[in-house]
């Protein structure tokens, strides 16, 4: 079959990162002799501020778990490496994290010309900022403050819009809006239903 790419959009407590997964597992599932490779940009930062280094890594650890987006520059550093050293036009690629901004969706967009990816499909999970908020209260991490949740809603808030009406707009793109507020396996039934890995 043709190679899924795939972009998980969605704000911190959507779920996008625990969808990737169930998403994973579904596409291998069904085709065991093709590879898909994941790219989740939280867990290439996380990796990068656990790294002996110098200022960049320093000032990731200070910043990371802030509220703030880290800048482009490094966050297409990350997950353009990891599309050099693994990615080819034949593997399912599924995407958590990025594009944040329409700076990166566009950049984003060059790597697709590159591995001759022109369809894509874009999940968008959305739910409302107060569930966001409740969910992060129970997910009990010391970042999860009030003040961090806030601003990473802000941000999102502020820079998605322009981001999903450029997915809206690119030719040779499906986009699904999901209600992310079900449970856990319902969303993923209905994510693996609309393209493909449903029952």
């Amino acid at each position: 079959m043709a190679p899924h790419t795939i972009i998980f959009i969605g704000p911190h407590g959507s779920g996008k990162g625990t969808q990737l997964e169930k998403l994973n597992a579904a596409v291998r599932a069904a085709h065991p002799s093709e590879r898909v490779l994941t790219i989740q940009t939280g867990r290439l930062f996380r990796a990068l501020a656990q790294k002996e280094g110098g200022y960049t890594v320093r000032h990731l650890n200070e910043t990371l778990n802030s509220g703030i987006w880290q800048p482009d520059f490094l966050t297409t550093t990350l997950w353009g490496n990891l599309l050099i050293s693994e990615a080819d036009p034949l593997c399912h690629l599924l995407i958590d994290g990025f594009p944040r901004t329409r700076a990166q969706a566009e950049v984003l967009e060059g790597a697709f010309d590159f591995y001759g990816r022109k369809d894509v499909t874009v999940i968008n999970l959305s739910v409302p900022d107060e569930v966001v908020r409740v969910r992060m209260k129970r997910r009990a991490r010391a970042d999860d403050t009030d003040a961090v949740v806030e601003k990473r809603l802000r941000l999102y808030n502020t820079e998605t819009p322009a981001v999903l009406d450029f997915y809206r707009s690119r030719p040779h793109t499906r986009m699904l809006d999901i209600d992310g507020t079900g449970t856990i396996s319902a969303i993923h039934e209905t994510i693996a239903r609309s393209i493909g890995f449903g029952s």
